[in-house]
């Protein structure tokens, strides 16, 4: 138990980096800042990203949970939904009104993603 409850605060701690990371490259594209472009910008989001996907998988290989429960099917389809609206938004948006829409869409994913995970319902009720 000890060793899903360190996954998990590994997991939860890599959301909340994953959000004030998007938070700022978001703020970044949108007042066209270079800093978007330094290196560090392009690599720790991945790296924690990756951290954050392998602490998904260990809960769930060693969890009460498989990867066919509908809410955690739900969330796989909500992190392609926001790495898709992600990439929109900070790289592969044609206007910057195009980049403003997919980062606001992403943000939405990403709260829906949190609320499944904190309901473990695939429509979050109010808590």
């Amino acid at each position: 138990m000890m060793t899903y409850n360190l996954l998990r605060l590994l997991h939860t701690s890599t959301v909340l980096i994953t959000l004030v990371l998007f938070l700022l490259r978001g703020l970044w594209m949108l007042i066209d800042s270079p800093r978007l472009q330094r290196t560090w910008v392009r690599i720790v989001p991945h790296v924690n990203d990756t951290l954050l996907i392998v602490a998904a998988l260990g809960m769930i290989s060693i969890g009460p949970w498989s990867l066919l429960t509908p809410w955690i099917i739900t969330k796989i389809a909500g992190l392609l939904a926001y790495i898709w609206l992600g990439t929109l938004a900070l790289r592969r948006g044609r206007s910057k009104f195009q980049r403003i829409q997919a980062f606001i869409g992403a943000l939405c994913v990403l709260a829906y993603i949190i609320a499944v995970a904190v309901t473990k319902q695939v429509i979050p009720g109010l808590i």
